[in-house]
């Protein structure tokens, strides 16, 4: 379940042009196991403070949303729920975000999950999607269960859908680690393990760099444990050391003779450098940008600075976000273009802004926000293709478009898939692509003519998807 969380997250980040913007929600989901319960996801929704409207009600201000969620198989609805969730009562000014978890027995399967997420205290600023789920069967062999990653965790002897084997635990729903971050702490679950031939066996996890697959020395720990059916697991995996880079920790069940039964994954960012983009209490505000944003569309072009920046760099957009304040926003719009374009900064920001416009245009759809979909963002990032092939309906693959760009930066013949499965919301997204540091997806040949083609297997997952009529997605991506 791990492989979608990136989708998910793009999917349900929501915006407008106005300063009453829409509902902006952060959501994953993972999937653990328990003896007299059965095979379960556990859905986490984060609701950004800035986005919602608090109310007055008694001693404090209230936020309330309304969450609507129904999971299908192929047949019919195997869990349907809709209620009002209420925020922490907030005393100030100063509202913080606040989650929810909904747990939800489900056998090993695939599922299609609808989320409706609506501000009871704005209009028109409801958010929704469709997302696939697959639930493993954990009740087999040796396993470990999704990697759950705490913004915090205290002990509690309460029992809710927050609390896990005495911790009450908020998710960290951001996989970018600042500075400031000393550690990670991981929550998991070892399930099996009593049928391992030996008395004891060994849990050890490490880091490894993904950029050439290398074991980081010194960020690796080894633990010997006794066997039982559920083994609860909580580490606090120490980053202070560990360089700016791409990770990836990776969790093992071994013997004692080092068979390797189990094997569980959770890649995130590190930004070990000073974030301090620049210092925006001294100043001062060029009259000439500033005019070139409308008032009530700071947030959005603050926001819309995301697709081009690097992750330590979102990290502060975000907190300028959480702050609501307009001059703040509008120091920071002209800061991030000082920066990055120092000798032409104005024209440089003119020329993105009509950059986003262009792609919110063409791009947006009821739920996200050009330059949130996949298309806007990589068309910001990187510029317009050098050439689209584009095929609204084809005999046996879903609506798709290949995108080509004939040189970025140093790399010559680059491809992006985009399609859409839903059908509907023009919400095509990135399905494969060949460029460094984006999705890339051995089997997309398959999931795009997923209506006609069974699945393969891990060795080749495009074993069965044979020449269809009509079908030239292959032939397209492999022109140059």
């Amino acid at each position: 379940m791990k492989k979608i969380i990136l989708i998910l997250f793009c999917f349900f980040q929501s915006i407008s042009f106005s300063q009453g913007s829409k509902l902006k929600t952060y959501l994953d989901t993972k999937q653990f196991y328990a003896p007299n319960v059965g095979n379960y996801i556990e859905i986490y929704m984060q609701f950004v403070s800035y986005s919602v409207v608090f109310n007055n009600e008694g001693r404090g201000l209230r936020a309330k949303v309304l969450i609507s969620v129904d999971i299908s198989d192929s047949s019919q609805t195997v869990f349907s729920d809709r209620y009002i969730l209420e925020s922490p009562e907030a005393i100030d000014s100063v509202q913080d975000d606040f989650y929810e978890v909904i747990r939800v027995q489900l056998n090993p399967g695939k599922y299609s999950m609808k989320l409706n997420l609506m501000d009871v205290n704005k209009e028109a600023s409801e958010i929704s999607g469709v997302i696939p789920i697959q639930v493993e069967d954990f009740a087999k062999d040796t396993k470990i269960s999704d990697v759950l990653v705490a913004e915090y965790a205290y002990p509690t002897d309460e029992q809710n859908n927050f609390t896990k084997s005495g911790y009450h635990i908020i998710p960290m729903l951001s996989s970018f680690y600042a500075t400031d971050s000393k550690n990670i702490p991981l929550y998991l679950e070892l399930y099996g393990t009593e049928a391992i031939p030996d008395s004891t066996y060994h849990f050890s996890y490490r880091i490894i760099n993904t950029k050439d697959a290398s074991e980081m020395a010194g960020f690796t720990k080894s633990s010997t444990l006794t066997k039982s059916k559920v083994v609860p697991v909580f580490e606090s995996v120490n980053i202070e050391e560990l360089s700016s880079g791409s990770y990836q920790i990776e969790c093992r069940i071994s013997t004692n003779s080092n068979e390797i039964l189990a094997i569980q994954t959770y890649d995130f960012e590190r930004s070990n450098e000073n974030n301090s983009m620049f210092t925006m209490e001294n100043m001062m505000l060029d009259p000439a940008f500033q005019a070139s944003i409308p008032e009530d569309s700071v947030f959005y072009f603050l926001e819309c600075l995301i697709p081009i920046s690097k992750p330590a760099e979102i990290r502060n957009i975000i907190e300028t976000l959480k702050e609501k304040d307009i001059k703040n926003a509008r120091k920071h719009i002209q800061g991030y273009w000082t920066l990055t374009a120092p000798t032409n900064s104005y024209e440089s920001w003119l020329k993105y802004k009509s950059q986003v416009v262009f792609v919110q245009k063409i791009y947006g759809n009821n739920f996200q926000e050009g330059f949130e979909t996949d298309r806007g963002r990589v068309y910001l990032k990187y510029g317009a293709p050098s050439q689209i092939n584009a095929r609204e309906s084809s005999p046996s693959e879903y609506p798709y478009e290949i995108w080509t760009y004939n040189k970025i930066g140093i790399y010559s013949n680059k491809r992006f898939v985009f399609y859409n499965p839903d059908l509907v919301n023009n919400a095509y997204r990135l399905l494969h692509s060949d460029m460094i540091g984006e999705l890339k997806n051995p089997a997309w040949p398959q999931i795009l003519a997923k209506r006609n083609t069974y699945n393969g297997n891990v060795d080749n997952p495009n074993q069965n998807n044979v020449k269809h009529w009509g079908g030239d997605s292959n032939d397209l991506f492999r022109q140059y």
